[in-house]
């Protein structure tokens, strides 16, 4: 596959393009590509198509994109546009713009760029290019009804979400999907693991362009193989993978001198700013999403605990962006969840949201957080999230490898973390930009080794729903100065559970142990994210790890199940075990096989609901 192929691969660009019908987009609208001036001068390619239909007037909605607005040439039109094919069906202006400094827009392009509050003259941000972009469409689109909506997917997610910092009066709604909210929790950092397995994609964001095209200006490194894993292990510290990016990929140089959460990083999150916002705005993520599942999240609870706008939340049992396809059945990895599941929220929820704000059609009847249940296969619509009536419980991880009730402070298990055999994050050999089915892999693998702790359940005897945020808070030590935690929560099906059509062969889903939610923190971040901290070896500490939140009833027959280990290879980069300022500086001396403790008074806390 070419690096265009590729790219399209990783971005999920023409994402529904698997719906094949008779609509053919040139017969019903007609295209336009224009040069729209910002306030400072610069230039911005976008591409407008308008129904042919001129006997009413369309509400406009916008798509700004790093990833590109391709088809270029007037006579040149994409197969689907908008946001599904019901909203490109009903008749809708639809716009897409290339953002500052990529593809045909002239400008110098910076990778999550800063929101500047209170911007003085010609001073320009994200929100102020949005502004002046619908700014000039509702002055020189004919037939536009004054109204405007804004969506994407991932980056163009969080040019959504910035969208409603632009306070332009036109901006009704927005829809940020898999928005990234900020760049050190979502995609290449996890609490301040670098996420070794989005290295290949660091090409796409690092090099800059010196004028408009419309072709590919970075090469994908080819690593020469298809086992990441030995690849990784062979470059050894990350300072080798200097041969694939040099001093011109602006992006590597930023990661390697930012490795803490320093003012670089923190002034590009978007989180923080989602104060006081005007517009309706309908977050929506995949609650198996890979790449960005920390931004819609935490978007979604600032809008709510700082403006006072509609707001909503969707989340279903989507990988990233799987909710704009229209694949028959929803699977993620090996588990199915069900059939016509993204047409129903393309139909029921995302048309009604945009029609009812930017063309006053339709009651809103919408759920503030309309979210699946992956365990019971069924759609949940709840007042607020986290559902009020969720009660918190705490289970501890118990002498036996069980999840008791009670804690015993003084004994512990341990195990030793040989960091010339990390623990692999997946079965699967294969190269991707992102990986994704992971999300929901099988951990039998993991739970049969020796330096991955395992604690569960009794067979439940009735269903146990969790809803919400997850919080493990790990008592802890190594012989070293620094470990990495990673905390899975596993749903143990029976042993008489039938297989799914999408089961790899040599699995099956008799005693399948799935992955419900995982997460890693790098533990020298345990007390602040801006100031690493050596642990103080053979000493008992505390690391507080939030997961992401869970919408899962674990069903009556099955086990819930906690995993901890300290490698999770090569989804996050190895840990040296020995305390480093710098990871990217790292030297292979530094690289130390150490042994950890986990004291039984961990715990793991969760928000149950009882219905």
């Amino acid at each position: 596959m070419n690096k265009i192929g590729l790219l399209i691969a990783f971005v999920g660009f023409f994402l529904y393009a698997n719906a094949q019908e008779n609509f053919v987009v040139s017969e019903h609208y007609n295209k336009q590509e224009v040069q729209i001036e910002m306030r400072d001068g610069i230039k911005l390619h976008t591409t407008i198509y308008s129904p042919k239909d001129k006997t009413k007037a369309y509400p406009i909605l916008l798509q700004r994109t790093p990833y590109s607005s391709r088809p270029y040439g007037e006579n040149q039109f994409r197969r689907n546009i908008g946001p599904s094919q019901t909203l490109m069906k009903e008749g809708n202006i639809i716009v897409y713009q290339d953002v500052r400094g990529r593809w045909m827009s002239e400008g110098v392009y910076d990778n999550m760029r800063a929101y500047i509050p209170n911007k003085k003259k010609k001073q320009t941000d994200e929100a102020s290019d949005t502004f002046d972009t619908i700014d000039w469409l509702v002055k020189n689109v004919n037939n536009n009804n004054g109204k405007v909506g804004t969506w994407g997917i991932s980056y163009p997610g969080h040019y959504a979400a910035m969208s409603v910092l632009s306070d332009h009066p036109a901006l009704k709604a927005a829809s940020p999907q898999a928005p990234i909210g900020d760049f050190y929790f979502d995609d290449f950092h996890h609490n301040g693991a670098y996420l070794l397995s989005y290295w290949i994609a660091t090409s796409v964001f690092g090099y800059m362009k010196d004028e408009p095209t419309a072709s590919s200006w970075y090469n994908i490194p080819d690593i020469g193989t298809k086992d990441p894993y030995q690849f990784f292990m062979d470059i050894g510290p990350l300072s080798n993978l200097d041969e694939y990016y040099k001093e011109d990929n602006v992006f590597w140089q930023q990661l390697k001198e930012h490795p803490d959460y320093d003012e670089f990083w923190q002034k590009r999150g978007l989180i923080q700013h989602m104060k006081n916002v005007k517009p309706a705005v309908m977050t929506v993520g995949g609650l198996f999403d890979a790449e960005d599942l920390y931004g819609p999240f935490e978007i979604y609870k600032s809008l709510e605990k700082n403006s006072e706008n509609f707001n909503m939340m969707v989340f279903g049992p989507w990988s990233h962006g799987d909710w704009a396809r229209l694949s028959k059945s929803q699977s993620v990895g090996n588990i199915y969840f069900g059939d016509d599941l993204s047409q129903y929220y393309q139909e029921e929820v995302e048309a009604k949201f945009f029609n009812h704000f930017l063309k006053d059609e339709g009651e809103m009847d919408l759920p503030e957080a309309l979210v699946f249940d992956t365990g019971s296969n069924s759609w949940d619509e709840y007042e607020n999230w986290p559902p009020a009536k969720a009660e918190e419980v705490t289970f501890y991880l118990g002498e036996n490898q069980n999840l008791s009730k009670t804690a015993s402070t003084e004994t512990y298990q341990e195990f030793v973390s040989d960091i010339t055999k990390p623990v692999p994050f997946t079965e699967d050999i294969k190269v991707t930009f992102t990986p994704r089915k992971y999300m929901t892999d099988d951990q039998r693998f993991a739970a049969r080794r020796p330096d991955v702790m395992v604690y569960e359940t009794e067979v439940l005897e009735e269903d146990m729903k969790l809803s919400g945020e997850i919080l493990a808070s790990l008592q802890v030590a190594t012989t070293g100065t620094d470990a990495d935690w990673i905390v899975k929560v596993i749903d143990v099906h029976p042993h008489d559970a039938e297989d799914t059509e999408s089961m790899q062969d040599h699995l099956s889903m008799s005693n399948y142990h799935m992955m419900v939610r995982s997460e890693v923190i790098r533990g020298k971040y345990r007390n602040t994210f801006d100031k690493p901290e050596a642990f103080q070896p053979n000493t008992k500490t505390q690391v507080d790890l939030t997961l992401q939140d869970i919408n899962h009833t674990f069903k009556k027959g099955h086990k819930l199940q906690i995993q901890v280990q300290s490698t999770w290879f090569p989804y996050v980069d190895r840990n040296p075990q020995t305390f480093v300022e710098n990871i990217f500086e790292a030297k292979e001396e530094d690289y130390k096989t150490q042994t950890h403790r986990v004291y039984n008074d961990s715990f793991i806390q969760f928000q149950v609901l009882n219905e």
